[in-house]
């Protein structure tokens, strides 16, 4: 990233309500990229402020860097990046929307909070422009024309786990799962049902459900805990992210248990792993749809261009926003000299595979990646800690 546009991104995150943002310039062997039409501009959504902030920055990253390996274009297009603050919560989210719609975006795409997905639903769907959305998707939303994502259903990474604990467990064990009250925790607590057996009587104890807060305090969490562990389990599954998740962690560890933890990988993804000690995250396996150790073409580029230009590890969030980025520029190259956003939505259902790095998926008929979903353990990996590979559970979608 050019020393202007690394300027630029950090005048983005810093919570400034919507700034622009032209796309810099491209790898070395991409400085030849000739534009062949008009700008054209991109709205995307992401938290620039607030708890949820560092999922944002990596969501900017992810596809700001494909924009500079593309010379900033999109379908041959220069492409002027228009970046609104998310915040925090539906309402915030939903400003950000019709901020960017009155703009006359070609395409929206980001989008962190699944509660926000929700929200503007009908604003998307009315205004009739795409938006791929780059994190977590309700499974409540269905039937959408204009909304499509590039990251996964709720329910799907609790089904991957599930299916993989039902499977691994011994026959006497005993889960106690914790999340927070809210519609994205009762997604994957019904696919962590459904992957490990709905009737198995190792899962048969109730959901402790707790504070629906992004950021906790360092004792929210210790009487739910203590009301779970009061059933002597075996083994814990729980979903939390961000600040949560490190305040989940640590308090749970606090109590004094120490047997495994499972849960989709958000736990221990980004930021979260640097803020725990080894002691700490020793012994959490995660299911998630990309590991940046994954072994592959697009991945090795992927990873190695991702660290050179953030001094950092890329994680689901900045993939799943990269592959948003992949996504738009074979729509847009497809829809034509003068492409509207009714046509760029057309030429989604017509781009066929992506060659991603988390591996190779498609969009299935409810507009969501057919994909591989993988197991990844905490483990030391040099001086730091990191969600290391361990194999492949299930392709869902």
């Amino acid at each position: 990233m050019s020393q202007m546009n690394r300027r630029r991104a950090l005048q983005l995150l810093a919570g400034i309500g919507a700034v622009g943002l032209v796309g810099g310039c491209g790898s070395d062997d991409e400085d030849s990229t000739t534009s062949t039409g008009a700008p054209i501009k991109i709205g995307l959504i992401a938290p620039t402020t607030g708890a949820l902030k560092p999922i944002g920055t990596e969501i900017v990253n992810g596809f700001q860097l494909f924009l500079d390996r593309n010379a900033g274009q999109l379908g041959g297009r220069p492409v002027e990046l228009v970046v609104a603050d998310e915040g925090e919560d539906a309402r915030s989210g939903q400003a950000a929307v019709d901020n960017l719609l009155k703009q006359g975006v070609l395409a929206l795409t980001g989008v962190v909070n699944p509660a926000v997905m929700i929200a503007i639903r009908d604003a998307v769907e009315e205004a009739r422009v795409p938006l791929i959305g780059s994190n977590a998707s309700p499974a409540s939303l269905q039937s959408v024309v204009y909304i499509w994502r590039t990251s996964y259903v709720l329910n799907e990474p609790g089904e991957a786990m599930g299916a993989y604990l039902g499977q691994e467990l011994p026959a006497n064990a005993r889960v106690a799962i914790l999340a927070p009250e809210n519609a994205g925790s009762r997604d994957v607590i019904a696919g962590f049902r459904n992957g490990f057996g709905p009737d198995d009587q190792r899962i048969a104890g109730e959901v402790v459900f707790t504070d629906d807060t992004v950021q906790p305090g360092n004792s929210t969490y210790v009487a739910d805990i203590q009301q779970a562990l009061a059933r002597n389990p075996t083994a814990v599954f729980c979903f939390y992210s961000g600040q949560a998740a490190v305040q989940f962690v640590k308090q749970l560890r606090r109590t004094g248990y120490r047997g495994p933890i499972y849960a989709p990988g958000f736990l221990t993804e980004g930021a979260v792993l640097g803020e725990l000690r080894e002691q700490e995250a020793t012994g959490i396996s995660t299911a998630l749809n990309y590991s940046a150790d994954l072994n592959n073409t697009a991945n090795r580029q992927f990873a190695s261009d991702y660290r050179k230009s953030f001094n950092d590890s890329p994680t689901t969030y900045a993939m799943a926003s990269y592959d948003a980025a992949q996504v738009l520029e074979a729509a847009i190259r497809l829809a034509g000299d003068e492409p509207s956003p009714q046509e760029v939505n057309l030429a989604l259902g017509r781009i066929g595979q992506i060659d991603s790095p988390r591996g190779a998926w498609q969009f299935n008929q409810s507009r969501t990646p057919q994909q591989r979903w993988y197991l990844r353990s905490v483990q030391r990996d040099g001086q730091l800690l990191s969600n290391v590979l361990i194999n492949e559970l299930v392709t869902l979608g």
